[in-house]
């Protein structure tokens, strides 16, 4: 989640070694492709449906955490929904309709993952710094974490699991301010105790495991950049370090995710688009939309079909918020849906 207008905000109130291999081999090709470039090819994402409009109440509308449920509808929150409006909606993708999951009159969610543990749908509360959870069906809401977490009370942003159902969040603390205090933090599965992995960092946001399970992929917004934490077998944050310098002019680096051959989709947030990387860190591709699709300012996260290739990316402005597909470079895992 990024930086909110001002009115917006009122409405709502690490050295070790990256253990890859394969890096230089060539990378799977998605269709609808235009030449390669000094930062890779750019591929064309295609608009499925409008969500939303702008809400009165806040002045935006702000898409994100799209997740696939097990009945293949995809979730996805509107971050600035007011009471009352869809908080939480579920998408026919193929039939282009969207009903309501959940709504309620006081929390800001930013982002969306089922847990392996218990089958739940999770949520981040940004304005109240709570990780909530819901039935498939959207109903059953339950407080999962609140309260502080060395010493502060976090502002979490987007989450990730592990195989065992351990919650992972990236907390986007000193965001409001200015200041690099941002953390990840590791939730067990039972919602009990809590521990700060890393900290330091500007403005945490997208958060999301390589395919082995043996680190988490960071980005910071203020920073444009993606830091790499390892975490298998490691109690704490040694090891963590800058994997990836994007370059994003006037963007900034939103949420991730990752598909089966281990490419990170960096949202960009102040450009309706994603960058692409391998696992080494170089730039395969541009996720663009149409250039004659005005008011789009943010592409915040993308979900690959889990087992397929179709990607759906979470696209808002002022023209409201939207669902864009294009082909991803290879398979939808579960570091590729949701969070």
């Amino acid at each position: 989640m990024r930086r909110f207008r001002n009115r917006s905000l009122a409405a709502l109130t690490a050295l070790g070694a990256l253990a890859l291999s394969g890096c230089g081999a060539e990378a799977h090709t998605p269709g609808d492709r235009a030449a390669p470039g000094p930062s890779g090819r750019t591929v064309t994402a295609h608009q499925l449906m409008r969500l939303t409009t702008v809400h009165e109440e806040t002045g935006m509308t702000l898409l994100e955490g799209p997740v696939f449920g097990a009945d293949g509808r995809l979730i996805v929150v509107d971050v600035t929904a007011p009471p009352g409006k869809p908080k939480v909606m579920s998408v026919d993708v193929r039939g282009k309709k969207a009903r309501t999951l959940f709504t309620d009159d006081r929390g800001a969610y930013t982002s969306a993952q089922f847990s392996p543990y218990d089958g739940r749908l999770y949520l981040s509360d940004f304005a109240n710094g709570e990780i909530v959870s819901l039935a498939p069906g959207g109903g059953d809401r339950r407080t999962f974490f609140t309260g502080e977490v060395g010493g502060a009370r976090m502002q979490p942003d987007d989450i990730a699991f592990d195989r065992d159902g351990n919650l992972y969040v990236s907390d986007s603390l000193g965001l409001t301010t200015g200041e690099a205090r941002g953390r990840v933090v590791r939730v067990d599965r039972d919602g009990g105790a809590a521990t700060v992995l890393a900290d330091g960092l500007a403005a945490t946001n997208g958060i999301s495991f390589d395919v082995g399970y043996r680190g988490l992929w960071i980005s910071e917004l203020t920073e444009n950049r993606i830091s790499y934490l390892p975490v298998d077998g490691r109690p704490g944050a040694a090891g963590r370090h800058t994997a990836v310098r994007v370059d994003g002019g006037v963007a900034q680096t939103d949420s991730i995710a990752v598909d089966a051959d281990g490419n990170l989709y960096q949202g960009l947030h102040g450009r309706p688009a994603m960058a692409v990387y391998d696992r080494c860190g170089e730039r395969l591709a541009t996720v663009e939309v149409p250039a004659r699709a005005g008011g789009l300012e943010s592409a915040t996260n993308v979900a690959i079909t889990p087992g397929g290739t179709k990607a759906y990316m979470t696209v808002s402005g002022p023209a409201g918020g939207y669902l864009y597909a294009f082909e991803a470079f290879a398979e939808g895992i579960r570091q590729s849906n949701g969070g």
